[in-house]
C-alpha cells in the first residue's frame, strides 16, 4: 500500500509538473544543479549548469558571475546581496552586465537563455573591464548540450502537447536554477536577492518574480503581460496559434501570474515603446498586488543598453536589499478642471516635476507628447495647464539624486 501511494504521489506530481502554466517550484528552489566553473580565479567566472531536460536529453546553460570577491575588495567573513540578470531577445549573458553590478557590491549571475555562449571576457592592464557589449551574435558559439533556442517558434508555436519544447518554461526553470545557484555562494547573503530583466527579460522576470517567491525585489524593464492584447508586435504570433492561443495566454502570459507577485517591483518602460505597449503595462503592473513602483520615461529607448543604464533601478535594489534611502514614492493621479495632483513622500529633495501627456489618437508609437512644468506644493506634485482632450497623462517625479520616478498613468 504504501508503494502504491508513492507510486500515486509521485505520478500526480509528474503530471503536476507537465502541464504548461505550473513549474516544480520546490525542487527549483531546494535543488542545487550540478555546476562547474571554468576558472575560479577568473575576475568574471564562467559557469555551465544543469538544465532542463529537453527531448529526454540532458542540456547545459551557460552563465558568467562576478562578486565583489571575484574581482577584489571583498572583506572575508561577510555577506554581499546578490541579483540574476536576463537579458532580452537577441541578447546573451552580457558579462559588461555582471561587471557593473560586482562594481556595485552585488554577485551578479547572468544567463544565456538560447543554448549559447558569449565570448570571454577581456581585461586592461590596470584590471578593469574591456566593454564587450558590441560583440556580434555570430560570435557566440552554440553549447554541445544546448537547450532550445529563442526564436518565436520556441517562445510561442510550440505550445500544446508536452513542455519540454516550451520557452517560457525553460526559461522560468533556467532562472531559478541561475538563482538556487547565486544564493548557494558562499560569499552571498541568501536572504538578499533581487531579478532584473531587459524586453524578453522583462517579461521573463514578471513570471520568475510570480513564481519564485524567494526573491526580495524584481526590476521588470519594458517586459510585461497582456501581449495577446492592444498593440504589441507580439500579439501576431500569439493570434497565428488559433485554438491554441488561449492556452498560451493562461499558460505564458504574465499577465496570468502577476496575481501571484508579492514582491516589491519596480517597473521600467518609455511612452512609446512598441514591444511592450503603455496600455498592457499599465494593465500588468495594476495586477500586483504586491508593493510596486515606476519609471516611465518619455520616449525612452528600447535596447540592452539602455535597459540597465537608469540608476534608478540600482537606487531601487538598493533600498530594498541594503535599506538604503528609497526612491520618492507618488500616489494617485487627480484631475480637477487642467489641474493635475499627485502627492508625493520622498526622503530625498524633489528639483523637478513634469506633467507629460497626449491628446493624439492613434498608435501609440506615433503619437506626440507634450510636457507642462510643475512644482511640489504641500506635498503634491501639481501642473497647470493640460487640456481636457488630453486622453493618457502622467507626472515625472525627479530628485537631487537625478532620480526619476512616475505617478500612475492616466486614462481618460
Amino acid at each position: 500500500m504504501r508503494i502504491l501511494t508513492l507510486l500515486l504521489t509521485l505520478t500526480v506530481t509528474s503530471m503536476a509538473e507537465d502541464k504548461a502554466g505550473t513549474w516544480p517550484v520546490k525542487r527549483l528552489q531546494t535543488e542545487v544543479p550540478e555546476y562547474r566553473i571554468e576558472d575560479e580565479a577568473a575576475p568574471i567566472q564562467s559557469i555551465l549548469y544543469a538544465g532542463e531536460p529537453v527531448g529526454g536529453g540532458a542540456t547545459e546553460v551557460f552563465a558568467f558571475y562576478a562578486s565583489p570577491k571575484t574581482i577584489g575588495g571583498f572583506k572575508e567573513g561577510t555577506k554581499v546581496p546578490g541579483i540574476v540578470l536576463i537579458h532580452g531577445g537577441g541578447g546573451t549573458a552580457f558579462s559588461d552586465w555582471v561587471w557593473m553590478w560586482a562594481k556595485r557590491g552585488y554577485a551578479a549571475i547572468a544567463m544565456d537563455l538560447s543554448g549559447r555562449r558569449p565570448p570571454a571576457p577581456q581585461f586592461d592592464e590596470n584590471g578593469e573591464k574591456v566593454p564587450d557589449f558590441a560583440h556580434k551574435k555570430e560570435l557566440r558559439v552554440r553549447l554541445d548540450k544546448a537547450g532550445l533556442d529563442h526564436t518565436h517558434k520556441e517562445k510561442f508555436d510550440s505550445i500544446g502537447g508536452g513542455i519540454d519544447d516550451d520557452w517560457p518554461y525553460h526559461t522560468v526553470c533556467n532562472v531559478m536554477k541561475a538563482h538556487t545557484i547565486l544564493r548557494n555562494m558562499p560569499e552571498v547573503d541568501s536572504e538578499k536577492t533581487a531579478v532584473t530583466g531587459i524586453s524578453w527579460g522583462g517579461y521573463s522576470t514578471c513570471l520568475s518574480a510570480s513564481i519564485d517567491d524567494r526573491f526580495k525585489a524584481a526590476v521588470p524593464v519594458y517586459g510585461c503581460g497582456f501581449l495577446h492584447e492592444g498593440e504589441s508586435v507580439q500579439k501576431p504570433s500569439i493570434d497565428a496559434l488559433g485554438d491554441r492561443r488561449q492556452a498560451w495566454v493562461d499558460a505564458y502570459d504574465p499577465g496570468s501570474h502577476l496575481g501571484k507577485c508579492e514582491t516589491p517591483t519596480f517597473w521600467v518602460n518609455g511612452t512609446h515603446d512598441q514591444h511592450y505597449v503603455l496600455d498592457s503595462y499599465h494593465k500588468s503592473y495594476s495586477r500586483v498586488p504586491g508593493p510596486k513602483s515606476w519609471r516611465i520615461e518619455p520616449r525612452m529607448r528600447h535596447s540592452h543598453g539602455a535597459g540597465w543604464e537608469p540608476k534608478e533601478i540600482g537606487l531601487f535594489v538598493d533600498s530594498i536589499l541594503l535599506g538604503a534611502i528609497p526612491l520618492p514614492k507618488v500616489g494617485q493621479l487627480t484631475v480637477d478642471g487642467g489641474k493635475v495632483k499627485a502627492p508625493v513622500s520622498s526622503e530625498t529633495a524633489i528639483t523637478k516635476v513634469e506633467l507629460h501627456y497626449t491628446e493624439d489618437d492613434g498608435r501609440r508609437t506615433e503619437r506626440k507628447w507634450k510636457m507642462i512644468p510643475g512644482k511640489i506644493v504641500d506635498g503634491e506634485a501639481v501642473a497647470d495647464g493640460m487640456p481636457e482632450s488630453a486622453n493618457t497623462f502622467l507626472m515625472t517625479i525627479t530628485d537631487e539624486r537625478d532620480a526619476m520616478v512616475t505617478s500612475p498613468i492616466g486614462f481618460q
